[in-house]
């Protein structure tokens, strides 16, 4: 027998070790299964999403979006939801991470689905805590069934805040570039979707400079999925915010 020989272990111990393993992982995945069960029944019905969109948008004065403004949505997919074509409304990878640091007692979000995102701003009062986070999952899953999605990002384009006062894709379009959203440049789409995630941080016209870095993550998504061409990217990113006059 070789050295190497001696080191490799039993077939019949390795055989008991991997069918451990894979008892492990399906059991696993049974009580995630259960659990997701469990969120879509304790949550309510998602079919009053649209006249919740409407209520909000009277509330802030937005207006309610009957298209998708198609460079808008793929700098937004590309930043916040890259999955967004295919997934079933929630990032199962991101629902694991948010599961475990929940048991450990971290604060960690696991990387909100656009449907995730859209459920926090109409059903959970925007709150992220633990139970308004496992709320969002369920209710996640019941808007990737109920609605397609161009009709998921019709429905958070107009609900969605943009800083600055503007809710919306349209108020903010028109108040930041004075553009309607389907007239926006790589750019100023880049900026707009950048937004979402922290508005009042990245507000372009208080604190341009941390926008534009936002700007530059956006742009670099957006090369990334695809959309743009690293050449392209670096001469949208050199530019200015193109803001309209105050």
């Amino acid at each position: 027998m070789t050295r190497s020989d001696a080191r490799r272990p039993p077939p019949r111990r390795l055989r008991r070790f991997v069918l451990r393993l894979l008892g492990l992982a399906v059991a696993a995945a049974v009580v995630a299964a259960g659990a997701l069960a469990v969120l879509v029944v304790a949550t309510p019905s998602v079919a009053d999403a649209a006249d919740r969109v409407a209520s909000q948008a009277s509330t802030h004065g937005a207006h309610v979006e009957t298209t998708v403004p198609t460079r808008v949505a793929a700098a937004l997919i590309a930043t916040e939801d890259s999955r967004f074509a295919t997934d079933p409304g929630i990032d199962p990878l991101g629902v694991l991470r948010w599961a475990g640091g929940t048991i450990q007692g971290r604060s960690d979000a696991g990387g909100a689905t656009l449907d995730q995102q859209l459920a926090k701003l109409l059903y959970t009062d925007g709150r992220q805590d633990p139970l308004a986070q496992a709320e969002q999952v369920g209710l996640a899953l019941k808007l990737a069934h109920t609605y397609s999605r161009p009709r998921i990002l019709e429905l958070y384009l107009s609900t969605a805040y943009f800083g600055h006062g503007y809710y919306g894709v349209t108020a903010a379009a028109e108040g930041y570039f004075h553009r309607s959203p389907d007239a926006l440049t790589w750019p100023q789409a880049a900026l707009l979707a950048g937004l979402v995630q922290a508005p009042s941080a990245y507000d372009p016209v208080v604190h341009p400079d941390l926008a534009r870095s936002r700007r530059g993550h956006v742009l670099a998504r957006l090369v990334a999925t695809g959309m743009l061409t690293e050449a392209q990217a670096a001469v949208f990113d050199r530019g200015g915010l193109q803001l309209a006059a105050r």
